[in-house]
């Protein structure tokens, strides 16, 4: 049983040795990445997703409760421990999506029962994440984005039930991050946030600050950047409503103006 992964730090761009050469994350945690466009995340958390071995360009190395992970962990896919769910993620299937769910859940569940049970409550969780709701009978192919990532995230946790989760950028594909990140507190699992939001980091255990290709520094998260958290949350609440007003074809007034004032 996967209790913690250990990151081992190794350089950035240019060759120089990270600031960070140890992190663990824990099951239970939430960990978020962050830095500027081209600092380095995305190729932080494919070293994570490949379990990297000092094989990567980074040099960093992954360890699974304090040691080299299992070899099946890379080889066999059915035990890779890790769901990395990307910013670019298309279906080739042009299954309905109960059938992509069936097929996913017979393969991790034995009795039917299991399986119906379990294909209800992966659906029930991504119409949590996603504005609009993923229908049963929906072709793969033609879901949004945002049904699209909902979707995956919810079949990782639930079907997959990944110890490891690695999320890229969900912020930019219509999911609703806050009830993401409610929803996925209740799972006792390591999730990996990459990030340019600001409340994901804010409400996140740590985060980690990426620049020219390195880790620089850790930060944990504390009681007043939860605080901080709550007032960035009524403003991107408000922003919300103000975006479906938009959607919805409103027109607005001087009132809106001095409201926003």
């Amino acid at each position: 049983m996967i209790e913690e992964i250990t990151l081992l730090g190794g350089c950035g761009r240019g060759g120089n040795r990270e600031h960070v050469t140890r992190i663990t994350f824990r099951m239970g945690d939430v960990i978020s990445i962050v830095g500027p466009t081209g600092s380095g995340k995305t190729t932080l958390i494919n070293d994570l997703e490949l379990l990297a071995d000092g094989n990567t360009p980074s040099g960093r190395r992954i360890l699974i409760n304090g040691r080299a992970p299992d070899p099946d962990f890379r080889d066999d896919p059915s035990r890779h421990p890790i769901a990395l769910i990307t910013q670019h993620t298309n279906f080739l299937s042009d299954l309905p999506v109960r059938d992509f769910l069936r097929i996913h859940a017979e393969i991790r569940h034995s009795r039917q029962h299991e399986t119906d049970a379990v294909m209800g409550e992966t659906l029930a969780f991504a119409n949590q994440l996603t504005g609009e709701a993923v229908q049963r009978d929906s072709r793969m192919t033609e879901l949004s984005g945002g049904q699209t990532r909902a979707l995956l995230i919810a079949d990782a946790v639930v079907i997959g039930n990944a110890p490891i989760i690695l999320l890229d950028e969900i912020e930019n594909a219509g999911i609703h991050r806050m009830r993401a990140l409610e929803l996925l507190r209740q799972h006792r699992k390591i999730f990996v946030f990459v990030t340019h939001d600001p409340y994901i980091p804010l409400l996140s255990d740590r985060r980690i600050v990426m620049a020219c290709g390195a880790m620089t520094k850790v930060i944990e998260s504390g009681a007043a950047e939860r605080q901080l958290a709550l007032r960035v949350r009524a403003a991107d609440d408000w922003l919300a409503r103000f975006r479906e007003r938009i959607r919805g074809g409103d027109e607005f007034s001087t009132d809106d103006l001095e409201a926003v004032a």
